[in-house]
């Protein structure tokens, strides 16, 4: 059973910095043939992707975070991460980690793409003016 679990939310003043963690465990494929990604979701609003990883490292941003926001990945832990900086009181969500098989002849997932199949708990961020 697939396990996701996020940490590292908080709350800061808007410009400054915090990066997410997503712990994955219960593959039952290698944690490197997954595609990973995170998403947001705030109050009263539809939940959003903010940045996906693929199986070979391409990644893909919303437009709202570019620049901004990086997502990376340490396969030998299995954990998953979003630095955020310049954070802005618009960022404040509850953030969720994703994951969905990948394979070498579909290695990427869009930013766009909703349907995920594995879902963390999700870990609140709040930004304040």
């Amino acid at each position: 059973q697939v396990q996701l679990v996020e940490s590292g939310g908080g709350s800061v003043q808007a410009g400054g910095s915090l990066r997410v963690s997503c712990a994955a465990s219960g593959w039952g494929y290698t944690y490197s043939a997954y595609c990973m990604a995170w998403f947001r979701q705030a109050p009263g609003k539809e939940r959003e992707g903010v940045a996906t990883i693929g199986i070979h490292g391409r990644t893909s941003y919303a437009d709202s975070v570019k620049g901004r926001f990086t997502i990376s990945q340490d396969n030998a832990v299995n954990t998953l991460y979003l630095q955020m900086n310049s954070l802005k009181p618009e960022d404040t969500a509850m953030y969720y980690c994703a994951a969905r098989r990948c394979t070498w002849s579909s290695p990427y997932v869009s930013v766009s793409d909703p349907n995920w199949r594995y879902w963390g708990q999700g870990t609140q961020v709040t930004v304040s003016s």
